[in-house]
């Protein structure tokens, strides 16, 4: 039983994208179906109603996809990263609410920074660059950066 509850905790969220994805196509299914049944009467209404509806499943599914590839690239260098050693070290400071103290992340932000203006052509500086900006409360940069660093990985140059 103790293996179990380990094999959980371990593998949490990997079980929650699945079911949110298991979800997700779920409802791409049944928009799918909705619109078909749409498009296949013989309502004018009716047909343009379903052709509008049936851009939601191809765009969820697409997203969906863009998501769960990501999702693996990321895992997949923090592998290469955590084999190598080179993976960040979180000892930044935290509140009693267990938040990171943000003087703290804004103090390592930079070192990072630094890093990945020294050698912009290393997926693993963009790599940590993103937990940087993750840590300091940027999401929007800290994903734009992971993008880099998925490019860089797989060997494509980032705009």
């Amino acid at each position: 039983m103790a293996d179990v509850v380990a094999a959980f905790r371990k593998n949490r969220t990997k079980i929650w994208v699945g079911a949110i994805t298991l979800l997700l196509v779920f409802y791409l299914v049944v928009s799918f179906q909705r619109s078909v049944l749409l498009l296949l009467d013989s309502n004018a209404a009716a047909k343009a109603i379903g052709a509008a509806y049936l851009v939601l499943p191809i765009i969820g599914a697409w997203a969906m996809v863009r998501e769960l590839l990501f999702g693996a690239r990321t895992e997949q260098m923090a592998k290469v990263l955590e084999a190598e050693g080179g993976l960040p070290v979180d000892e930044l400071p935290r509140t009693p609410a267990g938040r990171i103290v943000r003087s703290a992340a804004d103090a390592e932000f930079e070192k990072y920074r630094a890093e990945a203006e020294a050698a912009p052509e290393d997926w693993r500086s963009w790599f940590r660059l993103s937990c940087a900006y993750d840590a300091a409360g940027d999401r929007k940069r800290a994903r734009a950066s992971m993008r880099d660093a998925v490019k860089l990985f797989r060997g494509k140059v980032p705009a």
